[in-house]
């Protein structure tokens, strides 16, 4: 037996430096993406972290059986968000971490995809593809784990399938075919990957054999179709990818498609300025100008074509990258459309096309320099790597907030009118700032004056401002005549209109206008309850519409608390009505008016006294100078002759908080008549109940009974 160690083996050293890298690479994405882990939720990052309507498993199964359950059919991203809800909540710092880790794994899927095609500079395609600031808007923002959720599944599928290309493996075959449709079901983005797989295969070859090559890919063009189709159906008839913006001929989709090629491509190799919104072209075909982009696109194509001959590499390039991006050129319709034709995170995946040729390109021009100056290769490597992440670092801190994200957007794209109503919705919260929201309102509506959501929220921040109501219904009424069938503006509008005097009808035609395109609208089922509420006559609709609000939505406090109010005022309903004031309560223990209603309510029911008591001195610990709360608490106690004093002590409470209450004169002068010795002072309180209310004739009468027996 030998004294001296065994020599550790190659393919040992290489696993060991395989993780170094790889450990490497994380902790280079994780600081590059440092200041955009505790970031805020991002514009539509609400509609895909999970709604409370789907956090329970058959939420869950809703996911999965109900395509318009989320935003878009995408039943494995939404599953994934439903987990991490599950496992911490609102808190986005898991989100983004989640995201970061995908991407990572993708990053690593590179290098283990170059490896297998036997490409040059595996590490640095993966660390130019982890570091690239062009992927800081899919690993960022939150909504688009659909794309680093779907790379990662898409990725996989290209290693496993490579894998089975070489060893026919048919447990290979499968399990590629499996995270396929998992990507697939996450983003339908990945619907490329059987034609990307032909390109490679044909790039390796320079043929394609149908049995070989072709027939084991045909069963995922099916799928891939499919899912293309219904998604296609979906942003047109769902989300909304139709209408006059999308109105664009065949000559200026070509157009679009010929200069978006060169703008992703432009932002591969110099991505210098990024923006969350790009401005929108309008490509217009008497421009000859706009046809240089195809033109251009179209003599890349016929070189790379010709040059096939010697280099097939140059065409397999142009091929994934046009290909991959082909959804994102212009000829399918998607709602991002509407502002902005092209967006960093269309291009997460059709980026390798680039970048993959690219560091193999590096990598082998690096191999040819001469020994005494190799080290210059990787040196280069290294400083393009981290100049890229120091961009990437710049750019994710863009994705911090929404209001630094948006004003970064002005920034770089000030006729962007998305940008004006978003970044004027974030700050209308803050009364200071009104005057800024109301500008950036009114500038969206002079970039794109056929906004409703402008008109509309335009007139939301006007009806904040004193004196402003009427220009406020005068935009909600442009909303609508733009969009009749724009639910918040019919349910915003009615909220002004039943502050109106003589209004009523006119908001109950809105609140209804508002449930007929959204029945499932709680907000405009408990603001109709309300408008009813104001008729005795149509106190049992009223009672129904806040019923069907809290169907809806039953942890609403003030629903509860309006219903009970409802039901209060009802014939032998009292005890329903404690109810719902107890339900209000448990959601919200902290107003004075909850509890103050509930004791009016204990008083009114018989032996409750002592409850309605508690009640009542609950909301004056709140909100001591409550002049109804202390006439109502001394009322409660005048009922118990030990407690008389108390109460007088509280009517005088209530008196000195509000003099003209008469009501409190009255009832403190009849309790005072009870209590030996103070028969002068129920004088005063009479007197001054009959100069409050001199039409009193009964009290009046029994004044001067009063006054004559003591004279």
């Amino acid at each position: 037996m030998s004294v001296f160690p065994a020599k550790e083996s190659q393919t040992t050293r290489s696993r060991r430096g395989d993780f170094v890298a790889a450990g490497l690479l994380l902790l280079a994405t994780l600081l590059a993406y440092w200041p955009a882990v505790h970031g805020a939720l991002l514009w539509d990052d609400d509609g895909h972290v999970t709604r409370k309507a789907l956090r329970t498993l058959a939420g869950l199964k809703s996911i999965w059986m109900d395509p318009a359950a989320t935003q878009q059919y995408y039943p494995v991203l939404h599953s994934a968000f439903w987990l991490e809800h599950r496992l911490w909540g609102d808190a986005v710092t898991g989100y983004h971490l989640i995201n970061i880790l995908l991407h990572v794994a993708s990053a690593l899927l590179v290098v283990a995809i170059m490896r297998r095609l036997r490409l040059p500079g595996a590490w640095l395609g993966g660390a130019i593809f982890a570091l690239h600031p062009v992927c800081v808007e899919s690993v960022a923002w939150i909504s688009e784990q659909k794309n680093t959720l779907s790379g990662c599944f898409y990725l996989a599928a290209a290693w496993l399938y490579l894998g089975f290309d070489e060893s026919r493996r048919t447990s290979r075959y499968y399990a590629a075919g499996g995270l396929f449709l998992l990507a697939l079901l996450a983003k339908t983005v990945a619907a490329t990957l059987p034609a990307a797989l032909l390109v490679v295969l044909w790039w390796r070859r320079g043929r394609l054999e149908f049995r070989r090559d072709v027939a084991p890919l045909l069963p995922w063009f099916g799928p891939a179709i499919g899912a293309g189709l219904v998604t296609a159906w979906v942003e047109k008839y769902f989300i909304g990818a139709q209408g006059t913006g999308f109105a664009l001929d065949w000559g200026q989709r070509v157009q679009l498609a010929g200069r978006a090629l060169w703008f992703y491509a432009g932002k591969i190799f110099w991505p210098g300025e990024l923006v969350f919104i790009y401005p929108r072209w309008l490509p217009d075909p008497a421009r000859w100008s706009d046809f240089l982009y195809p033109t251009g696109a179209v003599a890349v194509a016929a070189a790379c074509l010709f040059w096939a001959r010697k280099n097939r590499g140059p065409l397999a390039a142009l091929l994934f990258f046009a290909g991959t991006l082909f959804p994102a050129l212009g000829f399918v319709d998607v709602f991002p459309f509407l502002f902005s034709f092209v967006a960093d995170h269309f291009q997460y995946l059709a980026s390798l096309g680039l970048i993959v040729p690219t560091a193999a390109i590096l990598t082998q021009t690096a191999d040819r320099i001469s020994a005494p100056r190799r080290w210059l290769g990787p040196v280069a490597g290294a400083a393009l790597v981290l100049a890229l992440g120091l961009r990437t670092w710049v750019q994710s801190a863009v994705y911090g907030d929404p209001v630094t994200l948006y004003r970064h957007t002005l920034a770089h794209n000030p006729d962007c009118w998305l940008a004006h109503i978003n970044l004027g919705n974030l700050i209308s919260n803050d009364a200071s700032r009104q005057p800024e929201a109301i500008g950036h309102f009114e500038a969206a509506l002079r970039l794109k004056p056929d906004s409703a959501e402008a008109h509309c929220n335009l007139a939301n921040a006007l009806a904040k401002v004193p004196g402003r109501l009427d220009e406020a219904i005068a935009h909600y009424q442009a909303a609508l005549r733009l969009a009749p069938d724009m639910h918040q503006a019919h349910n915003n509008l009615g909220i002004i209109l039943a502050e109106l005097p003589g209004q009523s009808a006119a908001a109950i035609v809105h609140f209804e206008a508002a449930l007929r395109v959204d029945p499932q609208l709680a907000e405009a089922h408990a603001n109709l309850g309300t408008v009813l509420a104001k008729d005795p006559a149509r106190l049992p609709e009223a009672v129904a519409e806040y019923q069907a609000a809290l169907r809806l939505e039953p942890e609403q406090a003030a629903t509860h608390y309006y219903l009970a109010n409802a039901l209060a005022r009802l014939p032998g309903r009292l005890a329903e009505a404690v109810t719902e004031y107890e339900a209000a309560l448990r959601l919200n223990p902290r107003r004075a008016e909850f509890h103050a209603n509930l004791g009016t309510a204990l008083w009114k029911m018989k032996g409750h006294a002592t409850e309605a008591i508690a009640q009542y001195e609950a909301a004056l610990l709140l909100e001591p100078g409550n002049a109804a709360v202390h006439f109502n608490l001394a009322n409660a106690l005048a009922e118990s002759p030990e407690k008389r004093l108390v109460a007088v002590a509280e009517y005088e409470i209530a008196l000195r908080l509000q003099p003209d209450l008469a009501e409190a004169h009255l009832n403190l002068a009849n309790l005072l008549l009870k209590i030996p010795g103070r028969l002068d002072d129920a004088i005063g309180h009479y007197a001054a109940a009959v100069k409050l209310h001199p039409e009193w004739e009964s009290t009046r009468k029994l004044l001067e009974s009063l006054q004559a027996a003591r004279l």
